[in-house]
C-alpha cells in the first residue's frame, strides 16, 4: 500500500488534465495524439494497480484532485486536511488487509486439513510421523540423497484446487538444489526417495511455508502438492 500515493502522483503528471463529471469515468475524449493516448494509457494503468490492491477511491474525487493540481487553481482542502485524510484512509486499508489475510489463512488452515484427512483414506498414499504424505507413482532402483547432496529433480506444484504454481516441466529444464535448501517437506521427501522414483507429494502448511504468504497464488497456510521426479544426486 506504500505505493498508493506514488502511484497517483503519477497520475496527476501524466493524467492530470481535466476532471470528469461522473463515478464511471464514460465521459468521451478523443484519443488522437500521443499525449493523449499515453495520459488515457497511464490512467488505465493507474486504476488497474490500485484494484489490484483492493483500494476503492472516489474517482471524481480523485479527478477533480488530479485537475486542480495540475492546473494550479486553489486546492479544496488545505495541506493538514489533506495530510490526515490520507494518514486515515491508508490506516483503514492496512487494516481491512490485515484483517482479509487472517481471514484467509484460517480458511486456509481449515481447508488444508479437511483435505490431508481425507487424502490420507486413499489407497496408496502413506503419511509419515510429521505428517507428510506421499504416493508413489514410479519407483526407481538409484541411490537415496543424504541432507548434505545437491539434486537435480522434475516437479510440478499445484494447490489443492488444481491451481499450478510452478512447473520445471513447463521451462523444459530441470531444478537443481540443495537437499536442506528447500521447504521441510521436500527435504524429508527427497531423502526417503531413491534416484529415479516419481512420487506425489501433499505438504501440510507447516512443513511448506507456514504462515508466510509466498505469492499471489500460494498464500498463508496454503496445503501444496508437489508432482517430484528425482533425476539425480550431483557428485
Amino acid at each position: 500500500m506504500r505505493n498508493i500515493y506514488p502511484l497517483v502522483g503519477i497520475a496527476a503528471v501524466s493524467l492530470g488534465l481535466t476532471a470528469c463529471s461522473d463515478n464511471t469515468g464514460n465521459k468521451q475524449q478523443t484519443l488522437e495524439s500521443l499525449q493523449q493516448k499515453a495520459s488515457y494509457s497511464y490512467g488505465v494503468d493507474v486504476a488497474n494497480r490500485l484494484q489490484q490492491q483492493g483500494i476503492e477511491l472516489d474517482v471524481e474525487a480523485l479527478n477533480r484532485g488530479i485537475a486542480d493540481a495540475y492546473n494550479g487553481v486553489e486546492l479544496a482542502l488545505p495541506d493538514e486536511e489533506r495530510l490526515q485524510a490520507k494518514t486515515s484512509f491508508q490506516a483503514e486499508l492496512r487494516d481491512a488487509l490485515v484483517k482479509k489475510q487472517a481471514e484467509s489463512s484460517a480458511a486456509n488452515l481449515a481447508a488444508g486439513k479437511a483435505f490431508l484427512e481425507e487424502n490420507a483414506k486413499k489407497p496408496g498414499v502413506i503419511t509419515t510421523e510429521s505428517g507428510l504424505q506421499y504416493k508413489v507413482i514410479e519407483s526407481g532402483d538409484g541411490k537415496q540423497p543424504k541432507a548434505t547432496d545437491t539434486v537435480t529433480t522434475h516437479y510440478r506444484g499445484t494447490l489443492i484446487d488444481g491451481r499450478e504454481f510452478d512447473s520445471s516441466y513447463k521451462r523444459d529444464k530441470p531444478a537443481s538444489f540443495p537437499v536442506k535448501g528447500v521447504i521441510k517437506g521436500w527435504t524429508e521427501a527427497l531423502q526417503l526417495m531413491h534416484v529415479g522414483d516419481k512420487w506425489q507429494l501433499f505438504v501440510p502448511s507447516e512443513l511448506a511455508y507456514g504462515a508466510t504468504k509466498r505469492s499471489e497464488l500460494i498464500e498463508a497456510n496454503s496445503t501444496l502438492i508437489f508432482e517430484i521426479e528425482l533425476l539425480g544426486i550431483k557428485e
